[in-house]
């Protein structure tokens, strides 16, 4: 459920324009340092919140984590890239909150975002997530659904006990949130059984927006509570989160497509072999272009082997990979938008730029 400007072939994307008067640091060093502040602030909440659970959901938790390996021995990994968890945690900093005092309200993002991953590997049946094999690969569908949902009632359950004024709020945001994540979801599966020539780009954007941009948005604006901000600022921040984590899903889609397998760890064009209509895809259709014609006609049947550098190539010439990072941009136009009004000091929202521009040059 979802990152943007990638390299091309023609060398690496144009960095996003910074407000003026914003902090100007290597790229990714800033977000680096906020990426590992939150996993070393959240991660310890993690481990709390999982030692609740029944022993053998614990496990499939902690092997989801990587912080076990499948037969139950200690692991080095570790939740992921916290992006989400950053995104509370600096967007409280950028409004002039205490940023411990929204830890525990950060980690049931993280929940949240890991249930929506056990079960959507499920569902699109990705035997890779990680670098490693995906918890239903190891230990079963049954057991896999049922680790996502204790991590999502996991969730509600720390904001519920959370003594801080804003947790009721922020607990509702994020039911809601759940909601729609489950109906973007929904329909993620419903076009997949769809002709090709029977998706819209309007309804994949949607789509997307539901199933990525609106778990960033909820980051962002349970950051906004967390630090006593007004509606009109919490909108604009969920308004921030939404448009870049669409900007995060097309980018994503990009490099399900053209990434290294060895630095995902996914394999290149999996999507492609199990004709999924990603935004890239959806755009190459909708062309009117011969690629797009002949993308079509591989689509509408099963995937044969041997045929993956031809799909490629086809969504390539048909634009959809151009399309998608063009896309990509104007989502993060927009992002940049509802965080100027938001936040409208450059160098208090230095932080969630730097966060945004992570995800926006993501090459892996």
């Amino acid at each position: 459920m979802g990152e943007f400007m990638t390299e091309t072939k023609q060398g690496p994307a144009e960095p996003l324009d910074r407000p003026e008067g914003a902090p100007s640091p290597p790229v990714g060093q800033e977000a680096a340092a906020l990426l590992e502040r939150a996993r070393a602030s959240v991660e310890p909440e993690l481990r709390r919140a999982v030692e609740s659970l029944p022993g053998p959901t614990r496990r499939v938790v902690r092997y989801h984590f990587g912080w076990e390996h499948a037969d139950g021995t200690p692991a080095a990994g570790h939740t992921g890239k916290a992006i989400r968890p950053a995104l509370v945690l600096t967007a409280v900093t950028a409004l002039g909150g205490p940023q411990p005092a929204a830890v525990t309200a950060a980690a049931a993002v993280e929940l949240v975002h890991n249930f929506t991953l056990l079960h959507d590997d499920v569902m699109d049946r990705d035997a890779t997530r990680r670098h490693r094999p995906t918890a239903w690969t190891v230990f079963g569908v049954a057991d896999a659904i049922l680790a996502g949902d204790a991590l999502q009632a996991l969730a509600q359950r720390m904001l519920a006990e959370d003594p801080h004024p804003a947790s009721t709020a922020a607990a509702a945001r994020l039911a809601a949130c759940v909601v729609e994540l489950c109906a973007g979801q929904q329909v993620d599966v419903a076009l997949e059984r769809r002709g090709p020539d029977e998706v819209t780009l309007d309804e994949v954007l949607a789509m997307a927006e539901a199933k990525t941009g609106a778990l960033l948005g909820c980051a962002c604006a349970v950051g906004g509570l967390y630090a006593g901000a007004g509606e009109g600022d919490i909108d604009a921040l969920d308004v921030f989160g939404r448009e870049a984590g669409l900007a995060f899903q097309l980018i994503d889609d990009v490099i399900g497509i053209w990434g290294d397998p060895g630095r995902t760890g996914k394999p290149a064009g999996a999507d492609l072999m199990v004709r999924k209509k990603s935004l890239p895809v959806v755009a190459a259709l909708a062309s009117g272009t011969p690629a797009g014609a002949e993308l079509a006609e591989l689509y509408a049947s099963p995937y044969e082997e041997g045929h993956l550098e031809r799909t490629v190539l086809a969504v390539e010439r048909a634009g959809g990979r151009d399309w998608a990072q063009s896309q990509a941009a104007d989502r993060m136009a927009r992002a940049m938008r509802g965080l100027s009004r938001a936040i409208p000091d450059p160098e208090a929202a230095g932080g969630l730029l730097a966060l945004a521009e992570f995800v926006t040059r993501r090459s892996n």
